[in-house]
Parts: structure tokens; C-alpha cells; sequence
């Protein structure tokens, strides 16, 4: 949802300038006025959201809610994440009762997962969300230096561990250097047209992702007018994430997400 923004029309009135001065006081009064109250209905709205999500899902659902029953429809959707160039060698994994499971062995260093709702972060409204489907492609550094996290994130989950043990036990893990810091260049694509990222954003756009330990945006020139990087700072998970959207899926076609 992007926020409406009010302009003012100019008044060309012929007064004298004291008249004209008083009105152009009274219409910039009104203007700010209602400004305000729609940025406070924005923000009551948005705000009401959120509490409906977290509503929806204050716990995990069913297991089954969360499988995606047709091994090779998911592989395929993990295969989605990136050009056929590049996922056609990589390895695939699939979610299994248990965690995830190598599907397919990759020749390339790269690999293709179907992410779930409960890598989103501890405040996330879908962090339960049993419809979040998010096909994503890993190159190597991040194979080997952001997969292991989610691969840990899933297993202490699906073992029965309520949200704030599974972080609790991730903090741990980091404490006691059983998860790696992230490896210079590690990067992600996530280009599939069927994701399915969250109930606020849907598809979203097509992107990539760039991991990084914990730094400040600014270094990056995300987040600034007119920058094409967004930022995203995920203190639990002790790393930086940086958005580029790109223009086009994984199957060539142009984004027309604002267009909907």
C-alpha cells in the first residue's frame, strides 16, 4: 500500500493581497488538516492489520498446512527462484517432517529451497502464515553461510520449539559459533512469479538479496530518495539484508506488480 499524497490546488483569486493572504492561511490549515487525519486513518489502518495477522496466526498451524504434498511441485517452485541458467544445476531442497531434505544434487554450488513463514522475523505478523511460500536460490557463499540458518531455524520448529525457544536457541547457536557469519558476497534470487512472501505483499517484486553481517545502510545508500536499495536489519539473525528489485521473473516476463 503506497500512501495517497494531497496536493493543493493554487486559488487565483482577484482580492487584495491582506484577503488573498488570510484564504491562502485558511486552505493551507485545512490542507494540513486533513493531511493529519489521513495520515493517522493510514496509520490506524495499518497498525489494524497487524494485530488482525497476528490474530490469524498466533501459533503454528498443522504440520501438513505447511508441506507441500507433490515433491516435484516443489522443487519446481524452488527451482523458480532464479534463471534456469543457474537453478538447473543447483541443488534443491524439500521440506520434510523433519526439516529439509537434499532433493536434488547440485553441480554448481548454488541451491534452490521453498522457504517457510517462520524464517520471517520475531515481530513478523506471517511468521506462522501456513500459505508463505518463498522459493529462493542461494549462490555459494550464501549456500554454505545463510542456509545453514534457515536449515537450523526449520529443524528447531518442526522438533516442537515455540517461537522465542527457536530464538533463544539461535542466539546460542551463534554464541557458541555453531552458525556461521556471513561469507563476503553472499546473495540470494528471488525471482519466482509464484511466491508468495506474505498476506500484506503477496508476490511483492521480483528481487535480489545480499547478506551481510550487521552494518548500517547508509554504507550501501539504501533507504535514501531515488536509491534502488532497501534495507533490512535483522538483529536476531546478526545481519543486514540488502533489497535490489530487478525488472524481470526468472522466466523473462516483466514485473507488472504496481500495475495490479
Amino acid at each position: 500500500m503506497n500512501p495517497k499524497h494531497i496536493r493543493a490546488s493554487s486559488l487565483m483569486w482577484v482580492y487584495p493581497v491582506s484577503q488573498q493572504n488570510s484564504m491562502k492561511q485558511q486552505t493551507f490549515r485545512m490542507i494540513k488538516a486533513k493531511s493529519f487525519a489521513l495520515v493517522v486513518l493510514l496509520g490506524l489502518a495499518w497498525q489494524a492489520q497487524g494485530q488482525d495477522a497476528k490474530t490469524r496466526y498466533p501459533s503454528m498451524a498443522p504440520l501438513e498446512q505447511y508441506l507441500i504434498v507433490d515433491r516435484n511441485a516443489e522443487i519446481a517452485l524452488a527451482r523458480s527462484a532464479a534463471p534456469e541458467s543457474i537453478s538447473h544445476d543447483a541443488e534443491v531442497l524439500v521440506l520434510g517432517r523433519h526439516g529439509y531434505e537434499t532433493a536434488v544434487k547440485g553441480k554448481n554450488g548454488f541451491a534452490c529451497m521453498v522457504q517457510r513463514s517462520w524464517t520471517a522475523g520475531i515481530d513478523d505478523p506471517d511468521f506462522w502464515n501456513p500459505k508463505l511460500r518463498a522459493p529462493i536460490c542461494f549462490n555459494p557463499p550464501a549456500a554454505r553461510s545463510y542456509l545453514p540458518l534457515v536449515i537450523k531455524k526449520t529443524e528447531l520448529i518442526l522438533s516442537g520449539q515455540s517461537k522465542a525457544q527457536m530464538f533463544d536457541s539461535i542466539k546460542a547457536a551463534f554464541d557458541k559459533k555453531e552458525l556461521p557469519t556471513q561469507e563476503p558476497g553472499a546473495m540470494c534470487y528471488m525471482l519466482s512469479r509464484q511466491g508468495y512472501l506474505s498476506d500484506r505483499d503477496g508476490h511483492w517484486h521480483p528481487h535480489l538479496m545480499f547478506f551481510v553481517p550487521q552494518t548500517e545502510a547508509v554504507t550501501w545508500g539504501a533507504d535514501l530518495p531515488g536509491s534502488p536499495i532497501l534495507a533490512s536489519d535483522d538483529p536476531q539473525d546478526r545481519l543486514t539484508v540488502f533489497l535490489i528489485p530487478v525488472a524481470k521473473w526468472s522466466d523473462g516476463t516483466a514485473d507488472h506488480t504496481d500495475e495490479h
